[in-house]
């Protein structure tokens, strides 16, 4: 497999674990999501693309025909903005008062979220700025105006320049059953017609990565998905539509072989019933391979690809290691310094995020920076 550009703390051959991004991947999930939207599609690359890398996926989804991102902070926006030198760039944290100077040299677009935000906006940035978009709260009781101030925001914007983006956020679209979703867009409907023609004829965002895929009622003027892009479910009531798009792998650092009632790991929690040959993995929950992952869980033991063949993990995962049983592996197939894929088509983010009572999002973000990123765009060959 061709490396491509690395980016991490290891590089190369060097690397112990690495994040491999199938570039190739990312860009038909966009594509797919694109296809599916009824207006355009921005792409959420926030928490460093979803653990993928920011730079990287905003290059290529921009090169894809990507124009509009989304991040969580001015930081992560000064840092893509070289990257994505044209493109429009939302902070969805919105404006500070100290901001202003970052704001306007990186041409960034703040996601502003009350009216007492708005009116400092207009009055120490606009006019000139750099635009804004704004943020109504319409039940996810997180970020946004909330409906009692629609007034202040109407008269705020009879007075000021409109938003390039008027948005919400759905709280339960990955629940496609659950009624808040429809009941937030004609919320949304509602404010919107409530703040008056200045903001008519702006462009309106709601839909996320699930209900995009869901109900093209909810798509509106620009869709905004982030999980889905890169693999992720965005649905818990359906099988996932999307390609993966990471894999995680790591090296092979010693092969023993012990006999049955041994030990192994902290704790002595898994004890071998027969004679087993262990490998020890250069991977770790430092890595962000959940600890909760290692011995067997009610859903059976969790495994890792190496040699072609899946692997039960045994004992607890530590910091930097794990323990993987490869009895049923023949003697020579396993070397130190191999390759295993702990993450990848066999053991995807959700099944992680299933057996550890979690979201695949947090595996994914949780990826440490320790470890590099790797880009291939499939066509490569040595694929674990």
């Amino acid at each position: 497999m061709g490396d491509g550009d690395r980016d991490g703390q290891d590089k190369g051959d060097a690397a112990r674990t690495r994040v491999v991004v199938a570039t190739d991947a990312l860009v038909a999930n966009w594509r797919a999501l694109s296809g599916l939207a009824e207006g355009a599609c921005a792409a959420v690359v926030k928490a460093n693309g979803y653990g993928c890398g920011a730079r990287r996926v905003a290059e290529t989804l921009s090169t894809a025909g990507c124009d509009t991102f989304f991040v969580a902070s001015v930081s992560e926006g000064e840092a893509l903005r070289t990257a994505v030198p044209r493109a429009s760039i939302y902070v969805l944290d919105g404006y500070r008062t100290d901001q202003a100077q970052h704001f306007q040299i990186a041409n960034l677009y703040p996601v502003i979220s009350s009216p007492e935000t708005l009116a400092a906006w207009f009055r120490e940035v606009s006019p000139p700025s750099p635009g804004y978009a704004l943020h109504v709260d319409t039940g996810m009781s997180r970020l946004g105006a909330e409906p009692e101030q629609t007034a202040n925001l109407k008269q705020l914007l009879s007075d000021g320049p409109a938003p390039r983006l008027l948005m919400t956020h759905p709280a339960c679209a990955d629940m496609p059953s659950d009624p808040m979703t429809l009941s937030q867009s004609v919320q949304f409907d509602a404010i919107a017609d409530a703040l008056g023609p200045s903001v008519a004829t702006t462009a309106r965002s709601f839909a996320n990565s699930a209900a995009l895929i869901s109900d093209p009622p909810f798509h509106y003027a620009l869709a905004r998905p982030g999980i889905a892009l890169y693999g992720g479910r965005a649905l818990e009531d359906r099988a996932n539509p999307m390609q993966q798009v990471v894999r995680v792998d790591a090296r092979v650092l010693q092969v023993r072989f012990v006999p049955s009632g041994t030990p192994v790991g902290y704790g002595s929690t898994y004890v071998t019933t027969r004679p087993t040959r262990i490998t020890t993995l250069a991977v770790g929950y430092a890595d962000g391979l959940p600890r909760a992952l290692g011995n067997a869980t009610e859903m059976g033991a969790a495994t890792v690809a190496i040699a072609s063949t899946l692997c039960p993990i045994i004992g607890r995962i530590s910091m930097d290691l794990t323990t993987v049983d490869i009895t049923e592996l023949a003697d020579d197939a396993v070397r130190v310094g191999d390759w295993a894929a702990v993450i990848g088509p066999h053991l995807t983010v959700d099944d992680i995020a299933d057996r550890t009572g979690t979201i695949g999002y947090e595996i994914l973000t949780g990826l440490s920076a320790r470890v590099p990123r790797l880009y291939t765009d499939g066509t490569g060959s040595g694929e674990i």
